[in-house]
């Protein structure tokens, strides 16, 4: 599934506020039905270790990220809680909480929301809201935190577990990028452009983790870069890439936050078993 990084702007992530790709990529295609995907309910924790600092003022960074995404007959529930303690050579110590949790209709066509963030044990914003999405992936957001109000979200905009079925039907189909909005509740001001690259898309058996039932299915290699719509540059705001197994598990993952990059390694898994329902809709 997609992993949400932290949004404030803080000193620990200076460098992050979504950028704008050029016209040129901002061309969604009309929004079709949430691709048949097999995605899986799983709970993962990652273990998250410094591998670089730009220009050296982060003098160390560790952390964990816990990621849950349960399948209903109703819909699909996930959240994510990612606690990163850094030292700065500015800052000194800091440790930013990020909170988020969020509710998507198997159809991809509901969303409800919230994400949390605090640094050092202050809260530093809400985010909260609901959002629906019409047959051509048009439609609108009202939010209830930081500030009650309600924005457009254009067409062929994507919520967060409908893209990552859309990334694994692109990698797949043997696609090499995929474009689109992406709208999953963790800004204020609407959704940001997502470019994803898919590198690799290998038949099993998946060398180079410890896991049996990951082994026994087709991965691929994906970087995905996070753009600010409402902003004139060409410069992502976030960068993350990952392994990307057939039902939605990702390990080997690489965060760029811009004054520096994290690893993170899948150290725990557990796939719960998935409801049968009598209406079972992708992805």
């Amino acid at each position: 599934m997609t992993i949400r990084p932290p949004r404030h702007q803080t000193t620990l992530l200076a460098a992050l506020a979504p950028a704008c790709l050029t016209l040129a990529l901002l061309c969604p295609a009309a929004h079709a039905a949430a691709p048949t995907s097999p995605l899986v309910s799983q709970q993962a924790v990652y273990d998250l270790g410094l591998v670089e600092s730009a220009g050296g003022q982060t003098l160390s960074a560790t952390g964990r990220m816990s990621y849950s995404v349960l399948k209903t007959c109703l819909g699909w529930s996930s959240h994510q809680r990612l606690d990163i303690q850094s030292v700065t050579r500015k800052q000194g110590e800091e440790h930013l909480l990020s909170d988020y949790a969020a509710q998507e209709s198997l159809d991809g066509r509901h969303l409800t929301f919230k994400s949390q963030e605090t640094r050092n044990g202050k809260l530093l914003r809400v985010v909260s809201g609901e959002a629906s999405l019409a047959p051509d992936g048009a439609g609108v957001v009202q939010y209830r935190q930081p500030l009650a109000k309600t924005l457009r979200l254009p067409v062929g905009t994507l919520f967060p577990v409908t893209h990552t079925a859309r990334i694994l039907s692109a990698a797949r189909q043997g696609e090499k990028d995929l474009t689109t909005p992406l709208f999953d509740g963790t800004l204020p001001d609407g959704p940001e452009d997502t470019y994803v690259t898919l590198l690799t898309w290998s038949p099993p058996p998946a060398g180079n983790t410890p896991y049996q039932h990951l082994q026994k299915l087709a991965s691929g290699h994906v970087h995905i870069a996070f753009y600010d719509r409402n902003a004139h540059t060409m410069m992502p705001e976030y960068e993350m890439g990952m392994r990307y197994f057939a039902n939605g598990v990702s390990d080997q993952l690489h965060l760029d936050f811009g004054d520096f990059k994290m690893q993170g390694t899948l150290s725990t898994l557990d796939l719960p078993p998935t409801p049968t329902c009598t209406q079972d809709t992708a992805p």
